[in-house]
């Protein structure tokens, strides 16, 4: 009888493995978008030449090589440098990988995800590392109320945002409880999303209500109309009564 071959088990280092062959494979693919970055960059002096001809501005070697922590770990980064034959002040800076940045938006796109899962801004490091290995450094308890009070900045941005350059056909709204109280109160999360007429789907507003109450969502209402937000010709929702007669008398009258 022949031999059946088995596959090795998936051990911990089959995964490290894997971690940095994933990890090498990004490091290259960011060296050739950089290198195509750079040479996009020198096409603008290819016809500048020296007094004997030759090309007047090129590559100088690279920075110091440098991590980038990424959602897949760090990941090193090399950026080449450039100089002028002439004197004249010249310099690369890649788009791709810009000057002392050291967080991709993967890894700072990763955070709030992990406050959805109940991590703490005290334990949301040690989570880090144990997704990211124990190199995912740089995320501090202040960087990342930094980064909260940056996300309070866009929100604002986006709450406020003018509703007028689109037709609005229909809405559909929704009241999300979160099991957090206020005193007597239960809150929720009033929620908004609003279709135009080439039939695509926008988050139009996402605010704090108390149970669904008709003034949270009057408040809700009046500030779609103060941004601009035309009466919709459709509103699908459940039976809160407190969103429909804030619809009545916010729309209808």
């Amino acid at each position: 009888m022949s031999e059946i071959n088995q596959i090795p088990p998936i051990t911990e280092t089959t995964h490290d493995l894997l971690t940095e062959t994933i990890r090498a494979g990004a490091k290259e693919i960011i060296r050739l978008a950089v290198e195509a970055e750079l040479e996009e960059y020198l096409k603008q002096f290819r016809d500048l030449k020296t007094d004997d001809g030759k090309a007047a501005v090129v590559r100088n070697g690279h920075l110091p090589e440098r991590e980038v922590q990424t959602g897949i770990g760090p990941v090193t980064v090399r950026v080449p440098k450039i100089r002028s034959k002439t004197g004249a002040p010249v310099s690369f800076q890649s788009v791709l990988v810009p000057p002392y940045v050291r967080k991709s938006k993967s890894l700072e796109a990763a955070i709030p995800w992990l406050y959805l899962k109940g991590i703490s801004t005290g334990e949301m490091n040690d989570a880090l590392e144990a997704l990211l290995g124990p190199g995912a450094s740089g995320l501090s308890s202040s960087t990342i109320s930094r980064l909260k009070t940056e996300w309070g900045k866009e929100y604002d941005v986006w709450r406020k945002a003018s509703l007028e350059d689109r037709e609005w056909a229909y809405i559909w709204v929704d009241g999300i409880y979160s099991g957090l109280r206020k005193e007597d109160d239960k809150l929720c999360a009033l929620v908004v999303i609003g279709v135009d007429g080439q039939g695509r789907k926008h988050f139009l507003a996402i605010e704090d209500g108390v149970r669904e109450s008709k003034q949270s969502w009057k408040e809700v209402l009046l500030e779609l109309k103060h941004r601009g937000m035309n009466a919709p010709k459709l509103a699908v929702g459940d039976g809160a009564l407190g969103f429909w007669a804030a619809l009545e008398e916010e729309f209808l009258r």
